[in-house]
Order: structure tokens, then C-alpha cells, then sequence
């Protein structure tokens, strides 16, 4: 089979693959507000012509937003979020996002197995198509599908295209695709200079370009940007408390070097993480210089102070997957030998092996393909895409269809709160704000145009409680409860003007509303 035709069936196959889990994924409830509601949002805004802004991330957007929304710009710079606009115009549903991350996991895989195809070709026919297939079942890639949708989904392909462009001698190709990850996120600026690093000694101009522009857009992303829209004029990750929250990414690599040091190496989850990032590529990646593209993400993550960055759950690892497999492949390249029969070198550099990374015999070296095959294919069953085997991920349960009762509660055009498991199902019609105590009160306050809905799932364990509380508390304030059943609550806003004229009418109202519940419990 010709290599575009090998490098075709393993990205198809992945998109159908991710795709159908990422969509059954949020059939079944198992996505959240808390990312695919907040960046559908986002998405959202950009098909109407405006900057990004989020309803849902306001409940975490600190004292100082006074706003109804949260302007996105303000916590991330990702403006590369407005290729999804158009596509999200013509079919305006959150599912479009998942199915972009699935393509975009996909055209990465394509791009890596056409690399494999060109430069393994001395290991035998079936090389490229099982390190295609490794890197396309690598566990960062199924955590990226497993967790919502994330814009580093983005970043996947570009490090793909200028790792691969790095490994065919075209500099200047590399350079570009490289720079464009500038517009993923704030923290690509590290890795685009990290990448001209490696450009010095093959294309001295585009090298030195890259090492000036990253950490130049990164320091302004960080310092004027992002703080210029931020509701509290800071840029939240590099405070000790992040708004989240949570301990802030990028503080230790600035401030405290000697702190930041040490927690690098521990806990010892950290160890695990490296293990694991290396292991698919049975540690052979390390033999190549390209991975030291991956030191500043692996840098501001274990020196974090946020114990979500430093394992392998989440989809923080995504990015580090195309970096080890385009590795991978330079390491293996090196175990060619040309016509003459001496050794072919990479176009990385072969002066970057020492001696804890020997040369790789190219007897050895045949079977690596398939040893990485293999050791995807095993850790498989610890990661999402194991989930396709389970009944749970195919079979409807009566809270499946409760839920689904309750969100046909809610009318299109509603304002309306919702549990974090409930929220992305609503981004497409409805203005939705996330069910927490804070933005309950918000949004009780008169000078405020107050929710007409509340959606809770009672059960959600985040943020723990608050579901319940807000449900109490609402009924307090005078909403009345339309619908309930397997824990899903639906409440809608008493409206003074739709109080009836006699109490036969509201006797009336009230059994209509009992019977309307019945009906969607039995549905």
C-alpha cells in the first residue's frame, strides 16, 4: 500500500475510533461545564462576531468580575479557538467541538505515520503503519479525547507538521508551523523557543527568530494581554492561589527558583509521569534531541504547585505525544545504513547521543515498531478508549434518561443554571450559568435579570454540594419545582405576572404541572 494510503487508514481510523467515544462520552453525561460548556461558549461567541466569553466560567472569575460573562481572553490566549467559528455557525452544536479534536488527533497521526513512512522505510514495509497506530493509541492522545475538549488539541498537528518538516531538513517549513502554536495557548512560547534551539545549527536566521518571538509573545500574552482583559487586571496563573483556586502554573518557574527545583522531583507521582510519558517509546525517544522540545511543558508542570499537572490524568500530556513518537522515529532513523554501508545519520544530529543513549543495532531496531505497537496497545486498557468495551458506554440507565427528561424542560433562548454534567448539553440554546451557590445569589439580586430555570443534578460531585444547596436555597427564594427524578431537579423562576386571579386556577396550574412531571419520569 502506498504511504499516503498507510498514513490515510490509521488517521481514519483513529478519527472514527475517538470520535465515536467522545460522542457516546457525552451522550451519557460524562462531559462537564467545566471544560466542553466553557470553550463551546467560547466557540459560540465567535460564530456571533464577538470575543470569547463564557457564563460558566463565572463561577470561578473572582471578586472583581461584575459582568454576566467571563471574558475568556482574560484566563487563556487561545484566539486560534475562531477556526471552529465557522463551522460552528453552520452547525451550531457543542458536538462539533469533539469532532474537531478527533480530526485534529487524526491529521496528527497522519502526519507522524507519512514521517515513519519516509524515514523507516530500511526497517521493513510494517514499520510505519504500527508506530502510526502506537502514536494514534498513545495515552496522552486518549486522555485529551476522554477529557472534553481542550484547545491544546490544536497544538497536536502543528508540533506534528514542524517536527516532521524538522526531520525532512526544511527549516523554514519548521519554523512556521512552529510559530503558529503561539496562538494555542500562552505557555507555547517556551516550546517555539525551545524549538528554534534546535534550529541554531541547521537554519541560523529562522532559529534565532523563533528564540526572540516565542518567549517575546509569551511575555506579552502574559503581561499585557491577558491581564488587559482579565476582570482583576492580573494574569491569575501566576499568583500563589490561582482564581481557580488552585496552586498556579507558571508562578514557580518565576519566582522561588531554589522552591521550584525541588518540586521537581517530588512527589514521587512526578517520577511516574516522566516514566510513563517515555515508556511507549520504550525510552528510546531519548536518544533523540528533539525532546528537548518537551522540557519547558514538563518544566512548568512538575514545578507546579497543582497536583492535576503533574499526573496522567487530564489531557496536559497531549502535546508531549507527537514530541516522543517524532523522537522516536529521528532515533530510529539513525539505525539506517546508506549504499556504501556506513551508518546514515538524522537530520536531528547524531553528536546528540551520549553515552546513556547507545546506537541502536538496526536488527534491534526492526522490532521497535512493534514493541511500541504493543505496549500502546496494553496500556490501553488503563485509558479511556478501554471504555468502548463496557456495557455502561452503549446502554441508556433510567438517570441517562432523566436527565435527558430534564433537559427537555428547558426551553431555547432560556437563562438558565445548570449542573456541571448538564451545562454543555444547554451551551447551544440556552444562556447557562453553573449551578454554585455565588452565581445563585447573583442572580437573585434585583438590580439582575434573575435565571428563569434551574437544571440540577443533585448527585454531581462538583462542585461538592453545591447542586443540592442551590436547590434549597432557590426553592426558598420562590422557584417552583416542575420536575424531579433520579436526582435531577428542574425549578423555574415564579413569575409575579403569571400569578393566577383565583385559587381554583392555581389548582388548576399545579395539576397541570404534576402531570407534565409524570410524563417525563415514565419517558
Amino acid at each position: 500500500m502506498p504511504s499516503r494510503g498507510v498514513a490515510a487508514t490509521v488517521a481514519v481510523a483513529a478519527f472514527v475510533i475517538y470520535s465515536v467515544l467522545a460522542l457516546r462520552r457525552h451522550a451519557q453525561f460524562r462531559t462537564t461545564g467545566y471544560d466542553l460548556g466553557i470553550f463551546g461558549q467560547a466557540v459560540r461567541s465567535y460564530a456571533q462576531g464577538h470575543l470569547p466569553v463564557s457564563e460558566i466560567r463565572v463561577a470561578t472569575g473572582g471578586p472583581g468580575l461584575t459582568a454576566d460573562g467571563f471574558p475568556l481572553l482574560g484566563d487563556h490566549f487561545h484566539p486560534i479557538l475562531a477556526l471552529l467559528a465557522p463551522v460552528y455557525r453552520l452547525l451550531p452544536h457543542v458536538e462539533v467541538l469533539l469532532l474537531a479534536q478527533a480530526a485534529l488527533v487524526a491529521a496528527s497521526a497522519y502526519t507522524l505515520t507519512r514521517a515513519a513512512t519516509r524515514h523507516l522505510a530500511h526497517l521493513g514495509r510494517w514499520a510505519a503503519p504500527c508506530l502510526g497506530t502506537a502514536y494514534a493509541l498513545s495515552w496522552p492522545l486518549q486522555q485529551l479525547i476522554g477529557f472534553d475538549f481542550h484547545e491544546v488539541a490544536f497544538a497536536v498537528p502543528l508540533l506534528a507538521l514542524a517536527l516532521t518538516a524538522f526531520l525532512d531538513g526544511r527549516w523554514v517549513r519548521a519554523a512556521c508551523w512552529a510559530s503558529i502554536l503561539l496562538l494555542v495557548k500562552e505557555d507555547m512560547g517556551l516550546t517555539v523557543c525551545a524549538f528554534g534551539l534546535l534550529l541554531l545549527r541547521r537554519h541560523r536566521r529562522a532559529g534565532v527568530v523563533l528564540c526572540i518571538l516565542g518567549p517575546t509573545a509569551m511575555a506579552l500574552t502574559v503581561f499585557a494581554i491577558i491581564p488587559h482583559f482579565n476582570p482583576q487586571g492580573t494574569y491569575g496563573y501566576l499568583t500563589a492561589e490561582a482564581s481557580t483556586g488552585a496552586g498556579g502554573g507558571l508562578a514557580p518557574l518565576l519566582s522561588h527558583a531554589w522552591e521550584a527545583v525541588l518540586r521537581l522531583f517530588t512527589p514521587g507521582t512526578k517520577a511516574l509521569t516522566v516514566f510513563m510519558i517515555l515508556l511507549p517509546s520504550a525510552f528510546l525517544a531519548l536518544r533523540s534531541p528533539l525532546l528537548l522540545t518537551a522540557i519547558p511543558t514538563l518544566g512548568w508542570r512538575l514545578a507546579s504547585d497543582n497536583p492535576a499537572y503533574w499526573g496522567t490524568q487530564y489531557h496536559y500530556s497531549a502535546v508531549l505525544a507527537p514530541i516522543v513518537y517524532a523522537a522516536l522515529i529521528d532515533a530510529l532513523a539513525r539505525t539506517g545504513r546508506k549504499p556504501d554501508g556506513t551508518h546514515a545519520v538524522a537530520l536531528s544530529d547524531a553528536r546528540a547521543r551520549t553515552p546513556l543513549t547507545p546506537r541502536v543495532d538496526s536488527r534491534a531496531a526492526a522490532v521497535v515498531p512493534g514493541l511500541a505497537l504493543a505496549i500502546a496497545a496494553a496500556l490501553t486498557f488503563a485509558f479511556p478508549l478501554s471504555q468502548l468495551f463496557t456495557p455502561r458506554l452503549w446502554q441508556d440507565t433510567p438517570r441517562t434518561a432523566a436527565a435527558r427528561a430534564a433537559l427537555a424542560r428547558i426551553p431555547d433562548g432560556a437563562h438558565v443554571l445548570a449542573s456541571n454534567s448538564l451545562a454543555p448539553h444547554l451551551t447551544d440554546r440556552t444562556t447557562v450559568h453553573l449551578t454554585t451557590q455565588g452565581v445563585l445569589e447573583r442572580h437573585l439580586d434585583p438590580q439582575r435579570h434573575p435565571a428563569d430555570w434551574i437544571v440540577a443534578d443533585t448527585s454531581d460531585g462538583w462542585p461538592a454540594g453545591e447542586a443540592r444547596a442551590v436547590v434549597n436555597r432557590a426553592t426558598a427564594a420562590g422557584y417552583h419545582r416542575v420536575f424531579a427524578n433520579q436526582g435531577y431537579v428542574v425549578l423555574r423562576r415564579a413569575d409575579p405576572s403569571d400569578a393566577p386571579a383565583n385559587p381554583l386556577l392555581s389548582t388548576t396550574r399545579a395539576s397541570t404541572d404534576s402531570c407534565r412531571t409524570g410524563s417525563a419520569q415514565q419517558q
